[in-house]
């Protein structure tokens, strides 16, 4: 039973993983294409995605609504929460982008100026919109209009065609280098006009290194890493914002019902929870309290006086946490009973022991995969 959980795990990740190479390459992309890059970078990542057909159409537009959702997921925070939701009067939790909007202006990417505003989600995001939102994600110096200007002036052949409201964030954009146009239009920057999906991407892809740099204060709290108290898992490491729990750490967890050697079968399902943090030696937490297991029991054997001890072993297959995430997670684990020196020589003589816990007992599983964790919100690898 065990190896076939694991065989079919295995066609499931080769599976994902050839999707995950198939949306890097499409087919009406070619190596020359100004933005290849990037669209490679960022569709691997599922910030961007290709069409049905295979193909990526760069020249298309983007709605207002996508570019929204594009940008909450290249800054990672698809899962944050946001508690007090803004009104807009064209869209309503039903809207498929209704979160990424709520959390695009929480995390102030997007202005809004008081309830009943207009969101306008099917229109095409503009480039000067397009930019804004990219900038907003920063802690930037302040710079003045006539400076912006001078240093808009240095390139751009249309800087008077330039929205007065955009002049300052154009700057900034073109400061920090995160104006993206196509060849032809590399001297303008054509504020107004719709932004394509190639423009788009390579705006992202700029902001993405930005926010990594300087991000804006509500982005800097959602993108610290979490620390707490709990169990510590000695062999883990941390390298950036990414946790790695390695393949053979052993976690506890707390199960839900009780056990015995003598009473349980093969194959009885089980449910589990980490009844503590997991965290590394500097106290980031990797898993957080109240992740959920579900798992069988692997194996059993009665123990029996002078023939042999019990043998009692629990197997988790799927991991749940707290953000609704569910991974496929292979860890097994031998079930002990705690005794004296008395008590383990009787056992090495007499052997017949005889495995049984109750309800709430914590039991120790190894894991049989690596685990890569963001540090910033949980989201498990």
């Amino acid at each position: 039973m065990r190896k076939l959980f694991i065989n079919l795990a295995g066609i499931l990740l080769l599976m994902v993983s050839s999707m995950s190479c198939a949306f890097a390459f499409f087919s009406d992309m070619s190596t020359s294409h100004w933005a290849y890059e990037q669209i490679k970078d960022l569709s691997e990542q599922s910030i961007v995605i290709g069409y049905p057909d295979g193909t990526f159409k760069p020249d298309e537009n983007v709605t207002r609504a996508e570019f929204a959702s594009m940008a909450i997921k290249a800054l990672g925070q698809e899962h944050a929460n946001v508690f007090q939701p803004i009104k807009f009067n064209d869209i309503d939790s039903t809207y498929w982008a209704y979160d990424a909007i709520q959390k695009a202006v929480y995390f102030e990417l997007i202005s809004n100026d008081g309830d009943s505003e207009e969101f306008r989600p099917e229109d095409p995001v503009s480039r000067a919109e397009a930019l804004s939102i990219a900038v907003n994600s920063l802690t930037t110096e302040q710079i003045s209009m006539s400076k912006a200007k001078a240093v808009l002036m240095k390139k751009y052949k249309d800087v008077n065609e330039i929205p007065e409201w955009f002049i300052i964030t154009a700057g900034k954009a073109e400061i920090l280098d995160m104006v993206a146009s196509t060849p032809e239009r590399r001297n303008y920057m054509d504020a107004d006009r719709p932004a394509t999906r190639a423009e788009v991407t390579a705006i992202l892809n700029n902001m993405m290194i930005q926010a990594k740099l300087n991000p804006n204060a509500k982005l800097a709290e959602a993108m610290r890493k979490k620390t707490g108290d709990g169990y510590v898992i000695e062999n883990s490491f941390v390298n950036g914002s990414i946790g790695t729990i390695p393949e053979g750490s052993v976690v506890p967890i707390k199960v839900g019902r009780g056990f015995s050697s003598q009473y349980s079968v093969r194959g009885e399902e089980f449910s589990a929870v980490a009844d503590t943090n997991y965290v590394t030696r500097d106290k980031y937490i990797l898993i957080y309290k109240g992740t959920q297991f579900k798992g069988i029991v692997e194996a059993v054997q009665k123990g029996k006086w002078f023939v042999r001890n019990g043998q009692l072993r629990l197997g988790t297959n799927i991991m749940t946490t707290p953000n609704d995430q569910n991974i496929i997670l292979n860890s097994s684990g031998d079930v002990t009973v705690k005794k004296g020196k008395f008590m383990t020589w009787v056992r090495k003589v007499f052997k017949g022991e005889k495995i049984k816990f109750k309800q709430g007992s914590t039991v120790y599983v190894r894991l049989f995969r690596e685990l890569k964790v963001d540090l910033t919100n949980g989201w498990v690898f």
